[in-house]
């Protein structure tokens, strides 16, 4: 058995569901296995065979299940599962109370792992709705492997929990990576972590660490193994980020002109003052322009924090700057969305700003291009072709260019690019910036930024090429959003606001976690209120007079459009939709906001949400209605309520509940283990600092070829 072998090599019993599942989590070799960690320990029972289960106690058995069925109980008939659990030692009798579609998803001869309270004595003994672990293990195989040699359980008291997927059980995990260590395959993997590294920070070797992941005879081994994982994922993706830093050292920017007081002109037009943190971020915008290399820089702002107009006001420097060795002519700005509605939205706001300037602007999505300003009207923009529309852009015409994907298309050539501007950066990956270089050896001046707050650790990995700029203030008269976190029985409140806020002429959202209503044939389904029915019964039983609209992913671009239109116009009333509202709706007079199944949301989540009603000088107003109301549930949303702004916030979810509250730790590439490091400043610094010393020597890695492969491959992810 080697590392790079195919799965299905060493187990051939695989079925195609099995393969599907595998290649789904990204395993396909044996070295994908046994990098697929636990997501956590659970300890064992007190004993492992049926026959030695005694009345009042938990245990976890090891079986085969018999005669699966759902029934009603004789006297109370309340509806059950139950089903028999067979080993080599006898039989027991498993009930599921009230929970009688779980005899569907079991058959006769499936091998499980049960974990549960024993109920009774001697024949009329049972495991009360025991936790279930399903796994596609042959039979026979398994009854050799867990009842007659129970000397494991005494080895490794704690047993691993793996992420499942239809198909391939946790069980099925721990027992493929159990064949994996027993034939000493973990042996041969080499280190990328020095000898000398791991024992200045204290880290197991790879094959112990391996080994401590999935089969710790004590805590502190996973804990160990945990730190070393991640370290040596952080170590990775900072060697990728500092490679790329030095790389651009090296690389050429087209020069900007800087125009202080044509600057200062353009900025004093805007209709409000411009903060303190929004004139830093210019200055050190403007500072950079001045460099020969470009710039990288992550402008991090909180929601209705002013980035937009930071982004305009360099943009004008760079619009209104000649090519080197001409005397007219643009260098041109791309500014880069990740949806049509924010594009659009853009488009619009540049459009007042650059009003009174004659600078060109246009706009390229993947269903219209449009070119400001219109020949016929000024103050108006017009539709062209998109053969037109790049013609213009080829030949320097349009100095600003804002588009969603439509931007990084090859047909799209520009000119003169100096300035690129990417919106909402955790969104696109590292190909979009490649694709937005330039030819030559001369690459645009780079500005990533976001509204998703960012823990500073966070920051720190992610976006290690990157120097950071924080817009920390609102503008003047933003008023804080008064939040409230309302139990099921005090939501006429939210509904008493509603109508005041409609009365007065302002707009509200609701939002919901589903599209659809739950299929009633499915036992499983997540049950949260739905868009479509509560904005039917929202129409019938609390807000008649009002007129209610729906927005969710599944519409047509078209519909979403035509909503999003009448919503901005003031026609509709009460927007109820997902959480697709997240980021790109700008609608000020939409003042108070209705958030349904709020503890489904990460709080993160739920300060963008909130946002969505920070757009104007008017008093704001967020009411988060959770369906479940327990202790947790509430010192967790109270958060919102206390919280200072979203940097606070993300702090606090990180130190709370862990990175996976981050709105879903996929969206980072970066993996789960790599995430709750992140808790640790002192780590993520000392990753950073040992990877700057490492390309200060070695910018290539040549002398490190294990670290260049790790780090290719982090760099490969995270540009996803």
């Amino acid at each position: 058995m080697r590392p790079s072998d195919p799965i299905e090599q060493h187990f051939t019993r695989l079925k195609a569901e099995q393969t599907r599942a595998l290649h789904s989590l990204s395993i396909r070799t044996i070295r994908d296995l046994l990098y697929y960690f636990p997501a956590r320990y659970e300890a064992a029972g007190p004993t492992a065979t049926v026959q030695g289960v005694s009345a009042g106690t938990d245990a976890t058995l090891f079986g085969t299940i018999r005669k699966p069925e759902a029934r009603k109980s004789w006297k109370t008939r309340r509806p059950l599962a139950e089903a028999w659990l067979e080993d080599a030692s006898g039989r027991l009798k498993l009930m599921w109370f009230s929970q009688p579609y779980i005899a569907k998803t079991l058959h006769d001869g499936m091998v499980v792992k049960v974990t549960g309270k024993i109920v009774g004595e001697g024949a009329k003994a049972y495991m009360a709705n025991p936790a279930i672990d399903r796994t596609p293990l042959d039979p026979l195989h398994a009854h050799e492997n867990l009842f007659t040699e129970t000397s494991e359980t005494d080895a490794f008291p704690l047993f691993p929990v793996y992420p499942e997927r239809k198909g391939v059980s946790s069980l099925w995990f721990r027992h493929a990576v159990q064949r994996c260590l027993e034939a000493k395959v973990h042996e041969t993997f080499p280190d990328p972590l020095s000898e000398q590294l791991r024992e200045t920070y204290h880290l197991p070797a790879l094959a112990t660490a391996l080994v401590w992941m999935h089969r710790p005879k004590k805590d502190t081994d996973a804990t160990a193994a945990r730190k070393r994982f991640a370290f040596e994922e952080v170590f990775a993706l900072q060697l990728a980020m500092h490679k790329r830093k030095s790389i651009a050292a090296h690389t050429k920017a087209l020069p900007v002109h800087i125009d202080t007081h044509g600057l200062d002109a353009f900025v004093s037009s805007f209709p409000f003052p411009p903060t303190n943190a929004q004139q830093k971020a210019i200055a050190d915008i403007v500072t950079d322009f001045g460099k020969t290399h470009p710039m990288m820089r992550l402008l991090e702002g909180d929601v209705g924090s002013g980035k937009t107009a930071v982004a305009a006001a360099t943009s004008y420097l760079v619009a209104t700057s000649t090519p080197p060795n001409r005397n007219s002519g643009h260098l041109q700005v791309a500014y880069l969305c990740p949806t049509e509605v924010l594009a659009k939205q853009h488009f619009s706001t540049f459009i007042a700003y650059f009003k009174d300037h004659p600078i060109p602007i246009g706009l390229i999505t993947g269903s219209e291009c449009r070119k400001f300003p219109s020949k016929v009207h000024k103050e108006e923009s017009t539709h062209v072709s998109k053969a037109q529309f790049r013609k213009w852009v080829a030949n320097g015409e349009i100095p600003i260019v804002i588009g969603t994907h439509a931007l990084v298309q090859k047909s799209l050539v520009f000119q003169n690019l100096a300035y690129a501007i990417i919106d909402e950066q955790h969104r696109f990956g590292i190909s979009h910036r490649k694709a937005l270089a330039t030819k030559d050896g001369v690459a645009p001046h780079l500005l990533s930024m976001t509204a998703t707050p960012i823990p500073r650790t966070l920051a720190l990995t992610i976006y290690g090429d990157l120097d950071l700029s924080l817009l920390d203030e609102m503008p003047v008269g933003r008023k804080p959003v008064i939040t409230k976190v309302l139990s099921p029985k005090e939501r006429d409140e939210a509904y008493v606001r509603v109508r005041a806020e409609l009365a007065a002429g302002r707009q509200a959202y609701v939002i919901c976690p589903r599209i659809d209503e739950p299929d009633p044939s499915k036992e499983l389904a997540l049950q949260a209120k739905s868009v479509k029915a509560e904005a039917e019964r929202l129409k019938k039983e609390v807000f008649p007079q009002a007129t209610i609209a729906i927005l969710h992913s599944k519409m047509r671009p078209a519909e979403k459009e035509e909503v999003m239109d009448r919503f901005s116009s003031g026609e509709v009333d009460i927007l109820v939709a997902t959480s697709v509202v997240e980021v790109g709706v700008n609608v000020p007079n939409a003042t108070v906001i209705l958030i349904e199944g709020a503890e489904r949301f990460g709080l993160s989540q739920l300060h963008q949400l909130r946002g969505r009603v920070i757009r104007s000088t008017n008093q704001a107003y967020c009411f988060v209605l959770p369906e479940t109301y327990g202790e947790n549930t509430k010192n967790r949303l109270k958060a919102l309520t206390t919280a200072k702004n979203g940097f606070e916030l993300a702090e606090y979810d990180l130190s709370l509940r862990g990175a996976g509250e981050l709105a879903g730790t996929s969206q980072w590439g970066v993996s789960d283990v790599a995430m709750e490091a992140l808790a640790n400043l002192k780590l993520v610094e000392a990753a950073r600092n040992e990877a700057a010393a490492i390309i200060a020597t070695d910018p290539e890695l040549t002398k490190h070829p294990l670290l260049r492969e790790a780090a290719q491959q982090r760099e490969m992810l995270h540009g996803e």
